[in-house]
């Protein structure tokens, strides 16, 4: 059972990291004009994210707060924070516009919140890794 649903969690992590990579490229290039811009800043992010998001988790391992819904609001709400100033600084540097930066950022906590939900309730929906089918409610 643990092999599935590790597969489940792999296959999670995958096509998020694919839906918030296209979303930050597409982002970065609407808002600075600049495919190649996009493109760079969403290449970069692949890297950078994947580096923070182990230290987040390594952090929160080590955290003194007990599993429970403000932990995880907790956790969301400093992932949320430390990916979207990776963003804003990635697009700074790679734009070389600070203002361009500061609209990627604030523009990708909209977008990423909205397809992180869509991204949870299409998992949600799909039995993948899972042993019995879920309940009725979709």
């Amino acid at each position: 059972m643990q092999d599935k649903t590790r597969k489940r969690h792999i296959a999670k992590a995958i096509t998020w990291r694919i839906v918030g990579t296209v979303d930050t490229i597409l982002l970065s290039w609407i808002i600075s004009g600049n495919p190649l811009t996009g493109l760079k800043i969403g290449i970069a992010e692949v890297i950078t994210k994947m580096v923070l998001y182990y230290f987040h988790e390594r952090m929160w391992f080590k955290a003194n707060v007990p599993d429970s819904r403000r932990r995880h609001l907790l956790k969301t709400v400093t992932w949320r924070v430390l990916g979207t100033v990776d963003t804003m600084l990635l697009a700074w540097m790679i734009s070389g516009d600070s203002f361009v930066g500061l609209q990627i950022g604030f523009a990708e906590v909209v977008t990423k919140m909205v397809l992180y939900y869509l991204h949870e309730r299409t998992w949600y929906k799909i039995n993948f890794g899972l042993d019995k089918r879920r309940g009725a409610e979709r």
